[in-house]
């Protein structure tokens, strides 16, 4: 397949990028480098710096490289300042997919897989949480994504575009050429691990009061490489005929905060100074997957769940690489 990938120069972009082409696609990067890096995508892969509002240069990407079908990463994902520049978010998430779709009708092309996020469903009633929980995000970013999957089942209808969903939990983990760079960084396990590099002084822990069974949050981790694997076995669903869904990503267990620090201690050998804080408005105590949709649709299975090798892949990565694609 000739696969044109959104936002291919971010963190699961560029996996998922390297992930198709080693396993015989040819893929095609656009991306405007706003958040993700141009060393992350192979020299040999064609990349175009394009922001996606940008319908006629996305028209002669589609056409010049005969695409077939379309991953799109490209979005900005920030809770925090999605809350306070909405804007932003609309204008990048939103109307972006919208000229995306717009360039995808112009050129015939059929197939969609949408990288979506667990922030749909805002705080969960129930948990594991499925694919039939109800849809009510507490910020702009979760929002944004959610408009998008209704845009989708709205152009699925009127075009014909059939898409596939992936409701990703927490993304983590790396693989030894590509890992997390995000500025300002927001993620647990690399916050972590920057604690342990010395790059900054500790590590804050928001809220040891919840009821879970150490008292602070848990979170559903898959690793960055079966994120990937979700895209491609999402890819060869839609080619092989498959009806339009939103899948849920996630191991289908959860990590707390404190068994994420005592592993990353554990891995990286060096002790790691936390700072107690009180709980952050809006933070679920537990956040976990039922991913059986995946598995029964798609094929899909988490090859990497356990945290420790989570762990071990994302500090090999940061001890490689310690200022990131900068380097």
């Amino acid at each position: 397949m000739n696969i044109l990938i959104t936002g291919g120069a971010g963190y699961i972009g560029s996996v998922t990028t390297e992930y198709l082409r080693q396993r015989g696609d040819t893929v095609v990067v656009v991306d405007n480098l706003s958040t993700g890096h141009r060393a992350a995508v192979a020299p040999e892969v064609p990349f175009h710096q394009i922001d996606l509002r940008d319908t006629a240069a996305l028209r002669q990407v589609m056409s010049s490289h005969r695409i077939d079908a379309v991953v799109h990463f490209a979005a900005f994902s920030l809770v925090g300042e999605s809350v306070t520049n909405p804007a932003k978010y609309m204008d990048n998430n939103v109307a972006g997919t919208l000229s995306l779709l717009r360039a995808m009708i112009d050129c015939g092309v059929p197939r969609i897989v949408f990288s979506s996020t667990a922030a749909t469903y805002g705080e969960p009633q129930a948990v594991p949480i499925t694919e039939t929980h109800p849809t009510v995000p507490t910020n702009p970013y979760g929002l944004s994504k959610l408009i998008i999957e209704n845009v989708l089942g709205a152009y699925s209808a009127a075009h014909g575009i059939e898409y596939v969903a992936l409701r990703y939990f927490n993304a983590c983990g790396a693989i030894p050429t590509r890992g997390e760079d995000h500025r300002p960084e927001s993620h647990l396990i690399p916050l972590v691990l920057q604690v342990a590099l010395g790059q900054r002084p500790h590590v804050s822990v928001f809220g040891t009061d919840y009821d879970t069974p150490d008292g602070t949050c848990v979170r559903d981790y898959v690793h960055v490489h079966d994120l990937a694997d979700a895209h491609a076995r999402a890819l060869d669903y839609l080619a092989g005929g498959g009806a339009s869904t939103a899948c849920n990503l996630g191991s289908g267990r959860g990590f707390s905060v404190k068994e994420v620090i005592s592993t990353c201690r554990g891995v990286s050998g060096r002790e790691i100074a936390i700072r107690e804080g009180a709980r952050r408005a809006g933070d679920p105590s537990r956040l976990v997957a039922d991913a059986t949709r995946a598995r029964t649709l798609l094929g899909w299975q988490p090859s990497r769940p356990d945290l420790d090798t989570i762990v071990r892949d994302a500090w090999a990565w940061h001890v490689e690489r310690p200022g990131g694609y900068a380097e």
